[in-house]
C-alpha cells in the first residue's frame, strides 16, 4: 500500500473515532434528538463517514477510542465539533460545562487553561460561530501553542 493510502486510512480512522466521540456526546442525555441527528449527518459527510459506518457507530460508539488530535488546528476543530454537539440545545448546564473541562484536557489543552478555554468556547458558541472564528477566539484564550 503506498504511503498516501496508508495516510488516508489513518486519517479516516481518526475521523471515525472523532465521529464516535460526537455520538457519545449526543447520547449525553441517553437519546439523540432530531437536531442532534441532523448535525451528526452533516458531520458524517464532512468526516467522510459512510452510511454503514454511521449506523454501526450509532449502535455502539464506545467501540472507538477517543484519540487526541496531533495538530493544534485539529484540536481546535475537534473542540468546535464537540462544543457544538454538547450545546446544540443552548443550555450550558454545570454537567455539560464539567464535561467540557475534561474534553478540553483530553484533547491536549493545558489543564490550567481548560476552564478559560471552555468558558470562551461556550460563550462563543451561543452566538453560532463558524469554525474559523471559533479557532481565532480559542487561540486567544490559549496563547500556549502545542
Amino acid at each position: 500500500m503506498p504511503n498516501t493510502d496508508s495516510y488516508l486510512t489513518g486519517l479516516h480512522h481518526q475521523n471515525i473515532d472523532h465521529f464516535a466521540a460526537l455520538v457519545r456526546l449526543a447520547l449525553f442525555d441517553d437519546r439523540i434528538d432530531d437536531k442532534e441527528y441532523r448535525l451528526l449527518e452533516r458531520l458524517a459527510i464532512r468526516l467522510d463517514i459512510t452510511k454503514i459506518e454511521f449506523e454501526a457507530i450509532l449502535k455502539n460508539p464506545k467501540n472507538h477510542p477517543i484519540d487526541r488530535p496531533v495538530s493544534y488546528d485539529e484540536r481546535l476543530e475537534h473542540l468546535y465539533d464537540l462544543t457544538k454537539m454538547l450545546f446544540l440545545d443552548r443550555n450550558p448546564t454545570i454537567d455539560k460545562t464539567s464535561m467540557m473541562d475534561r474534553i478540553a484536557v483530553g484533547l491536549g489543552f493545558p489543564a490550567e487553561n481548560a476552564r478559560v478555554i471552555v468558558k470562551e468556547a461556550i460563550k462563543f458558541f451561543l452566538k453560532e460561530p463558524d469554525v474559523e472564528d471559533f479557532k481565532k477566539v480559542i487561540k486567544q484564550a490559549n496563547p500556549i501553542k502545542h
